[in-house]
């Protein structure tokens, strides 16, 4: 019989995982309708009114839907309109006048997928092509999508993926369809040929849809060869005809290495100069015209996220990009840098921070893989990027000032103050601001930040999620709060405990340790719903953000190289230790949970800590480092484990030696722990042969284990049906196996 049970739903992860979640914004033209004194501030400083996107989990329909809310009254709920958007709509953006909106648009019939590019001018449709046959699917994703409008908003570039070239004759010549081309990895597996694609129509004078000989489709390629092919994304217009964008380059050997949750591909900013509105007047829709290209940057950074900074005359000044080594931790401390457009002058504005110091605690830049769309805000005399980025275990909202590069927190944490983190969604490149905020045990809020008339930075809620009275008063028993590791700092841990439990004579909760990925990643304290369930299931929650955690300064990334395996091993054991001195959690009463690099960890901590832990579960987890040459990112495992890989790396003896040594699979004959496996079928980051190896090791040696196999799951297994599955799952391994929590 097995060990894996289900025990039925949880109404609290049931509520908690259908909670909307705001993933992004924007500033849109107002009605002028609002009539409180905040909204009339806001509408005569800047005529627009903000707009939040949300995403939506549906568990009975097994979707994800998303939904827009505008608050065109300000803060009052009276005047908030709420759409439910499109599934047509892949992606859509706001024109700087705020008067007009581009929309990307697949139309699918069952057989076939039809693809427009559309730009609104309030209710009318201004321009509309049907571009199905010239180009692939749209590109929409952080690492090379593209929507932007030229300063006269008649021009908007797009990235989508280029078709095969030669696939129309391919009796003529099958090679082009079937030669190896390589791909952008995880979650990208259809993305090989991303390319920057050029939209021009002229307005017609009676206001009425433009006809298609008034409009203009290319593609844009360089006119001057490259070393090794690159292929173009997140272009901006500078100019009518001057673009910036991110080149991302093949490797010598002929990779794309994976580029999700990866800062340090070999790529660059370019700058792209479009020929001559006369030179490509009639062209052909599709047609690939050539560019005079040159790049900005140089090779060892890895650089990406252009934004273009305008004048109040809009003239453009300066270009701002993110920068970070390339090779080496997928993920470091970013540097902000800059170049003057007038002299062609680069500089570093933000630039690495090795370790705070007593005197100046920030950490360094540990942002999101991209800045907003338009990041500035301008408070009197000066203009600011603003950013959210990491800081320790927590996310807060900086200001980076463009001239001297001076960083402000402006969310700081303070006594007494819920342990907040923040997110950035958007700018209206002015004086307002949209974010959203949430703690462990509070789901997220939006909020409007904007400067008074002395220039002072004010909040306004916008948004709060609507809970039912079980679950808010379900919540307010837990407590959340950050325990710095003595022993081995800077590692800290976030504890999510609930009062009452905590309190309560007899065996403390079962504690359920769980280690992030990446490994250079970090556990902040925003809200999880999967997690806040798993607390409200009288479970005590621990997350340690060991050695080589993001947020705490470049040296503490760059010690856990050449260590993985026993730093960070070691470092989530003190945590464990440390609690337990604490009187928060006691011996026996343990588990662990991990996902990737946390379920590296996973294993390795009940292969070196037999005794430790009651119960294990485990996400697509690396259990063999040496095998994972079919991963995405090959490079992972010789940089995690301070070696060096070159185009002509091979997998010799000795290296694979050194990677078993250092692999949970090493110490397979220790483990005493029930473990029970979550495997994604088409998991390119960590291939489900990881998983498999360590499930055959551990059933050959007559030990406890299962495993659940998600078919067309990828590395997190966030699908809807997935991730509930693998929530209930863990929840019930750890229910019969770790011993019950506490009444």
């Amino acid at each position: 019989m097995s060990l894996l049970q289900h025990t039925g739903p949880s109404t609290f992860y049931m509520e908690l995982a259908e909670l909307p979640l705001p993933v992004s914004a924007d500033f849109v033209g107002g009605d002028g309708a609002s009539t409180s004194q905040y909204s009339q501030r806001l509408m005569t400083d800047t005529h627009t009114v903000p707009r939040v996107t949300y995403t939506v989990r549906d568990l009975e329909r097994n979707i994800t839907r998303s939904l827009t809310k505008t608050f065109s009254g300000g803060i009052s709920p009276d005047h908030q309109t709420t759409s439910h958007d499109s599934s047509e709509i892949k992606a859509f953006r706001t024109s700087p006048s705020k008067s007009r909106q581009a929309v990307l648009r697949e139309v699918s019939n069952g057989t076939s997928t039809k693809r427009f590019v559309e730009i609104w001018a309030g209710l009318q449709i201004e321009a509309s092509l049907d571009v199905t046959k010239y180009h692939d699917a749209f590109h929409t994703d952080d690492f090379t999508s593209s929507l932007s409008f030229s300063p006269s908003e008649t021009s908007l570039l797009y990235t989508a993926e280029a078709n095969i070239i030669g696939d129309d004759n391919a009796l003529d010549d099958p090679y082009p369809k079937f030669r190896y081309t390589p791909h952008f990895g995880e979650l990208s597996r259809g993305k090989k040929r991303s390319t920057i694609f050029l939209f021009r129509w002229t307005r017609s004078t009676a206001f009425t849809k433009a006809a298609k000989q008034d409009m203009l489709l290319v593609a844009l390629s360089l006119a001057q060869p490259t070393q090794t092919p690159v292929l173009f994304g997140q272009a901006t217009f500078a100019t009518e005809d001057i673009i910036y964008a991110s080149g991302h380059e093949h490797t010598k050997d002929g990779r794309l290495l994976g580029v999700k949750w990866c800062f340090n591909r070999p790529m660059g900013i370019w700058e792209i100069k479009l020929p001559e509105s006369a030179t490509v007047q009639g062209t052909p829709f599709g047609t690939k015209i050539s560019c005079n290209a040159l790049k900005l940057t140089p090779s060892e950074r890895s650089c990406r996220s252009p934004r273009v900074l305008y004048d109040k005359n809009q003239t453009p000044t300066k270009l701002f990009w993110f920068s970070n080594p390339v090779g080496g931790p997928h993920a470091s401390c970013v540097s902000l840098e800059s170049r003057d457009l007038t002299t062609g002058t680069n500089k570093v504005l933000v630039d690495t921070v090795m370790e705070p110091t007593p005197e100046n605690d920030f950490p360094g830049l540990y942002p999101n893989y991209n800045m907003p769309s338009s990041p500035f805000l301008r408070r009197g005399d000066h203009t600011y990027i603003v950013l959210h980025s990491l800081w320790r275990s927590r996310a807060t909202i900086l200001f980076i000032d463009t001239e001297s590069g001076a960083v402000s927190d402006e969310t700081k944490m303070r006594d007494g103050e819920p342990l907040y983190s923040w997110d950035l969604h958007a700018t209206d490149d002015k004086t307002h601001f949209i974010c959203s905020r949430s703690t462990p045990t509070a789901p997220p809020e939006v909020l409007l930040g904007y400067f008074d008339e002395h220039d002072n930075l004010n909040w306004k809620v916008l948004d709060k999620p609507m809970m039912s009275f079980g679950t808010e008063s379900a919540l307010r028993d837990l407590a959340a709060s950050i325990i710095p590791i003595g022993a081995r700092p800077p590692t800290e841990t976030i504890v999510i405990q609930s009062k009452k439990a905590s309190t309560r004579p007899g065996p403390k909760p079962i504690c359920v340790n769980i280690p992030h990925g990446g490994p250079h990643a970090s556990t902040t304290t925003s809200f999880s719903p999967a997690t806040a369930a798993l607390a409200l299931e009288g479970y005590t929650i621990s997350l340690p953000n060991y050695t080589g955690s993001m947020g705490f300064g470049e040296k503490y990334i760059q010690k856990l190289l050449g260590n993985c395996g026993t730093m960070d091993v070691q470092d989530v054991v003190e945590s464990v230790n440390e609690l337990i001195r604490r009187g928060i959690s006691e011996h026996g009463r343990q588990v662990v949970h991990g996902g990737s690099h946390g379920g590296f960890l996973a294993a390795h901590l009940i292969g070196q800590y037999p005794t430790l832990f009651n119960a294990a579960v485990m996400r697509n987890p690396v259990t063999s480092v040496g095998e994972l040459a079919a991963s995405d990112i090959p490079d992972w495992a010789y940089g995690e484990f301070g070696l060096q890989l070159t185009p002509d790396s091979l997998m010799t003896p000795a290296t694979f030696q050194k990677m078993f040594e250092g692999s949970p699979i090493a110490h397979v004959d220790n483990v005493r722990a029930p473990v029970l496996l979550l495997i994604g079928e088409d998991d390119l980051r960590v291939i489900p042969a990881q998983g498999l190896r360590f499930y055959h090791a551990l059933k050959g040696r007559e030990k406890i284990v299962e495993m659940l196999w998600f078919k067309g799951e990828t590395h997190s297994i966030d699908g809807v049906e997935a991730a509930r599955v693998s929530w209930e799952a863990g929840r019930d391994w750890f229910k019969n196996l770790g011993q019950s929590p506490a009444d």
